[in-house]
C-alpha cells in the first residue's frame, strides 16, 4: 500500500513515514501545501494523511482540490480539536479526522479502515497462479496454506504482484520497497528475495518467483503461459 504525508512538522512527518514503513507500507512525504497538492494528484495513492495547517496552502483547500479530481481515501491529522473544524474537515472530502497528540496504533488501524472503505474487494486481493495477497488483512497464502512474512517481506511480495510479469530491477526494488538508492555494493535486495523464495517457492513444486540475469526479478505463473 502507497500513502502519502502531507505534514509540515518535520520531526511528525519522519516519525510516521520510519513507522508505516515498519508496517511494510511505502511513503512519500510531503511538507506544504503546494507540493502536497502536485503529488495527489499526480501520483497514485492508497490512502493519504493529511494536516490541515500547511504552509503554501492549507490542508482544506488541497482537499477541495483533490476532490475536484480524485477520490482517494484522506485522513486529517492535525492540533485543531473544535467540532467546526472536524466537521469542516468531514464536509470538504475527509474520510476520517485524528487530532493530534495521536496514538500511532490508532492511526495506523484508521488507516486500514479507510483503505478498506475505498477499496473493492476485487482490488484488495492480488493473485499470482495459486498464491494470493491480501491487502487489507496483509496475509499471503499459497495453495491454500498460509505464508508468515517480515513488514518488508510483505511489501517486495505486494510490489511484485502488483506488477506480475513485470521485471523489476534492484534498483526498482531499493527504492520502491526500502526507500533508498541502490548500492550495488548491498546485498539486501538478493537477501531479501531469498528469504521470500524459501517461505513461498521451496516449500512448492513450481517457482513463481524468477530471477532474470543482468536484469532483475519477475513474478509470474509460467504454468499459465501458452
Amino acid at each position: 500500500m502507497k500513502i502519502l504525508i502531507v505534514e509540515d512538522e518535520i520531526k511528525t512527518a519522519e516519525y510516521l513515514r520510519q513507522g508505516l514503513t515498519e508496517q511494510g507500507y511505502s511513503i512519500d512525504l510531503a511538507f506544504d501545501g503546494i507540493d502536497g497538492q502536485h503529488q495527489a494528484l499526480h501520483h497514485q495513492y492508497d490512502v493519504i494523511v493529511l494536516d490541515a495547517m500547511l504552509p503554501g496552502k492549507d490542508g482544506f483547500a488541497l482537499l477541495r482540490a483533490l476532490r475536484e479530481k480524485k477520490d482517494t481515501p484522506v485522513l486529517m491529522l492535525t492540533a485543531r480539536d473544535s467540532t467546526h473544524d472536524r466537521v469542516k474537515g468531514l464536509q470538504e472530502g475527509a474520510d476520517d479526522y485524528l487530532v493530534k497528540p495521536f496514538s500511532f496504533n490508532e492511526l495506523l488501524a484508521r488507516i486500514q479502515a479507510i483503505a478498506r472503505r475505498g477499496r473493492t474487494q476485487e482490488s484488495t486481493l492480488l493473485r499470482v497462479g495459486d498464491l494470493q495477497i491480501d491487502l487489507i488483512s496483509r496475509r499471503v497464502s499459497r495453495a491454500g496454506q498460509r505464508i508468515d512474512l517480515t513488514a518488508k517481506e510483505f511489501a517486495l511480495i505486494s510490489l511484485l504482484a502488483r506488477r506480475q510479469g513485470e521485471i523489476l530491477s534492484k534498483t526498482v526494488i531499493a527504492e520502491l520497497v526500502w526507500d533508498m538508492n541502490f548500492d550495488s555494493n548491498t546485498n539486501v535486495v538478493e537477501v531479501a528475495i531469498k528469504r521470500l523464495r524459501a517461505k513461498m517457492d521451496l516449500p512448492f513444486s513450481q517457482n513463481l518467483l524468477h530471477t532474470i540475469r543482468g536484469m532483475g526479478y519477475v513474478l509470474e505463473d509460467r504454468s499459465a503461459v501458452g
